[in-house]
């Protein structure tokens, strides 16, 4: 017999050595800065198999130190779906960070080689990669002290060029600080903000990005998904370690699987009808990231194991039909239709629909034997 065995989320068995994600150097040629800027692009597990599906784009500056920490989290997040498959492309800056993230003695935004690399991100670097790559619309920024401060830049473009920003121990320019509590309100579009700093940060850039969470923390809205981390001995550069993890696990929560805290504190206390719950989640991947992924079995499983323990009977149907739509070769969605009969008084319908699932493919605790079974319990109790 066939079985379908679930990713448990959190288990670490090993990574699949058939399949790793690839890493290439590329050289572009900006006319806009008027000299070639080296890329590094790590394109992930079986991209080049999976040819229907597009992949959010992670944008790391300071890429000579900080693509690694980020590509590597990307994969492992990705890899347990605790976040999407994701495209990385770094910006190799080494000595041009400082021009890179020029800007002005009386404005303070991007001036001169500033506002060139500002244009070369944006108007250069994201076109390419979404004319050569298989792109989602959903990007995120990464940037470090000079490059932190410069990535918040982009959230005064209309829309921002970013959906999400991961801002490590920003070295903020002047008035900035007093700039974005005004801007972030008055932005449309979802979008996400991490900040971090450490215990042993830089005093001045610990005391500003401080500073910062005070204001931002307060416009924390259904449009402003906000985070912040301030880690207990860490220095300038050891947070980076400790901040990548965490600000991809609160920027793509919704993403997850459901967790056993999801399932406890969240599903079981629903006030709305739980098959709703499910669809919405789905739905809400879809508008943020762009991306139709299938409704995972985990979830369907825990989705409707909390329909059982609240006895939400329609919701159980909802939930167990479109299993059999998306799964239509797995006993899931015929075990869980089956038990909606069971319970709503059709104990004939649930039995000739346990035995009519004795070809099809297993998954988690759903076995052949324990259709068969239910079916024979029916049988016997009602005499069929």
């Amino acid at each position: 017999m066939k079985k379908i065995f679930l990713v448990i989320t959190g288990l670490f068995f090993g990574l699949n050595s058939f399949s790793q994600s690839k890493v290439i150097y590329e050289e572009f040629q900006s006319s806009i800065l008027d000299q070639s800027r080296r890329l590094k692009i790590q394109l992930p597990r079986d991209y080049e198999e999976n040819t229907d599906k597009v992949y959010p784009i992670v944008l790391v500056l300071d890429a000579n130190y900080l693509f690694e920490p980020v590509a590597g989290n990307v994969d492992y997040f990705s890899y347990w779906e605790d976040m999407p498959e994701s495209i990385v492309v770094g910006i190799m800056q080494g000595d041009t960070r400082y021009d890179d993230c020029n800007y002005d003695s009386t404005e303070f935004m991007p001036d001169g080689t500033g506002a060139d690399f500002f244009e070369f991100i944006g108007l250069e670097l994201i076109p390419y990669m979404d004319n050569n790559y298989r792109t989602a619309k959903f990007t995120i920024a990464v940037g470090h002290d000079f490059t932190a401060n410069f990535i918040n830049y982009f959230l005064f473009k209309d829309p921002p060029l970013f959906n999400g920003y991961i801002c490590l121990s920003p070295d903020l320019a002047p008035l900035l600080d007093e700039r974005l509590p005004v801007r972030i309100p008055q932005i449309q579009t979802k979008t996400f903000y991490y900040l971090a700093t450490g215990s042993d940060d830089i005093k001045d850039l610990r005391e500003i990005t401080e500073m910062l969470d005070s204001s931002l923390k307060v416009l924390k809205s259904e449009k402003f998904d906000y985070n912040f981390d301030n880690f207990e001995g860490a220095t300038h550069y050891s947070l980076v370690a400790r901040a990548i993890p965490s600000a991809l696990e609160k920027m793509f929560s919704v993403y997850r699987p459901i967790s056993k805290e999801e399932y406890t504190d969240v599903i079981l206390k629903l006030k709305k009808p739980i098959h709703l719950y499910l669809t919405e989640k789905y739905a809400t991947i879809k508008d943020l990231f762009g991306l139709s992924n299938p409704i995972r079995v985990n979830d369907f499983i825990a989705t409707c194991k909390a329909s059982e323990k609240k006895k939400e009977w329609e919701s159980l149907r909802e939930i167990a039909t479109m299993a059999k739509k998306q799964y239509p070769d797995s006993a899931l969605g015929d075990y869980y239709l089956a038990r909606y009969y069971e319970e709503t008084g059709e104990p004939k319908k649930a039995m000739r629909i346990y035995q009519g699932a004795y070809d099809k493919e297993e998954v988690d605790f759903i076995t052949i034997d324990l259709m068969l079974d239910k079916a024979d319990e029916i049988k016997e109790d009602f005499g069929y």
